[in-house]
């Protein structure tokens, strides 16, 4: 019975370092959206194990290799602002679990992540040994939604020959099929700068969406788009046109 009353009082005992914990959580996100190796640094222990939403497994040395191998951002690509909301904190002595729900903005496009965090004090310093992110899904509605939207934007970024918007809504992959000649993203991006492209956008109204968890495909009245969902952002790959 005293151990069963000494274990209940453990667990249920409440965050001492709850403010500290939430001021570091927070602090990190913010120097995460801006790509912050210090930050980054500062918070991963050296033996993390971190498990990714992709499902990719990574320790510090892999993260940090990561964050500053990372190019430095144009001022035309899309920023990127991570937040924590619902956040719950449970405090064990030196050891703390932090869960929240992660949210990435990105010009308007919100993605959802359940992340949770093991956290270990040591000579006075909280740092994170074990990390977990989980993706939430979002919903066909929501989806088809933003692809209705990027769909729109890109073909206006190619009838205004608008080179910086087009490179922000396309990945580098991108390739355009058009009968049976095809055009790589840099090429588009030039002949859009140097005034060769004639486009006259579809009608809306014409076209259709067809979501497969991070696919989403698009069929309009003469041309196929297909885009992909990167970190909560819809990018086109490949656009096929009749001749």
């Amino acid at each position: 019975m005293l151990l069963l009353l000494l274990a209940t009082s453990i667990s249920a005992q409440t965050a001492p370092d709850a403010a500290e914990l939430t001021k570091l959580l927070n602090d990190f996100l913010a120097g995460a959206s801006r790509n912050d190796v210090a930050v980054h640094e500062r918070f991963w222990a050296d033996d993390l194990i971190y498990t990714r939403s992709a499902g990719r497994r990574v320790n510090k040395a892999e993260v940090m290799h990561d964050v500053r191998s990372a190019p430095a951002p144009k001022p035309t690509d899309p920023k990127t602002i991570y937040t924590a909301e619902d956040i719950r904190i449970q405090q064990y002595g030196d050891t703390a679990v932090v869960a929240f729900r992660l949210v990435a903005t990105t010009e308007g496009h919100v993605a959802n992540l359940l992340n949770s965090g093991t956290f270990v004090k040591r000579n006075g310093k909280w740092q994170v040994v074990n990390w977990q992110s989980t993706r939430m899904p979002r919903t066909e509605a929501e989806s088809k939604s933003e692809v209705t939207t990027a769909d729109a934007a890109f073909h206006d970024a190619i009838a205004s020959a608008d080179s910086d918007k087009l490179t922000a809504l396309t990945d580098s992959t991108f390739v355009w099929t058009h009968g049976s000649t095809q055009a790589t993203r840099q090429q588009l991006l030039e002949d859009l700068r140097a005034k060769k492209v004639k486009y006259v956008k579809p009608d809306p109204a014409k076209m259709s969406i067809s979501v497969y968890g991070d696919t989403a495909i698009v069929h309009g009245e003469s041309y196929t788009l297909t885009f992909i969902n990167q970190l909560g952002v819809w990018r086109a790959v490949s656009l096929h046109t009749s001749a």
